[in-house]
C-alpha cells in the first residue's frame, strides 16, 4: 500500500504542479479529463462518472468556465440539459496534462 501511495503521488506530481500554477486542483483535472474524452458530456452523466455532488461539481465547472477552459450549452432535445465541451485553451491544458501522465505510465511499463 505504501508503494502505491508513493507511486500515485509521484505519478501526479507534474500535473499537480501545473494545476497549482493555475490555481486549479485535482477536481478540475478530473473534469477536464472526462469532458476532453467525451465532448458534449452532460452534467448529469459527469456527476455519475465522478460520483460527486451537484454542488461540488457546480463550483468546479463554474471556475473552469470563468477561466475560459470549458463551455456549457443547452442540450438539443432537452434545453434543461447542460452539455460540456473543452475550449481550445481547455483542450491544450488537458492534452498537456494527459501527455505527461501517458509518458510517465509508458516509462513505468518499459
Amino acid at each position: 500500500m505504501d508503494l502505491l501511495f508513493f507511486a500515485h503521488r509521484s505519478h501526479l506530481a507534474h500535473a499537480d504542479a501545473e494545476l497549482a500554477a493555475r490555481k486549479l486542483g485535482r477536481a478540475h483535472h478530473r473534469v477536464l479529463y472526462f469532458v476532453g474524452r467525451y465532448p458534449d458530456l452532460s452534467v448529469s452523466d459527469l456527476l455519475k462518472i465522478l460520483g460527486v455532488t451537484k454542488q461540488s461539481l457546480g463550483r468546479v465547472t463554474k471556475d473552469l468556465s470563468e477561466r475560459g477552459l470549458i463551455d456549457a450549452r443547452p442540450g438539443t432535445r432537452d434545453r434543461r440539459q447542460r452539455l460540456l465541451t473543452l475550449t481550445r485553451e481547455g483542450q491544450d491544458l488537458e492534452t498537456g496534462l494527459f501527455e505527461d501522465l501517458r509518458r510517465n505510465m509508458a516509462r513505468a511499463y518499459h
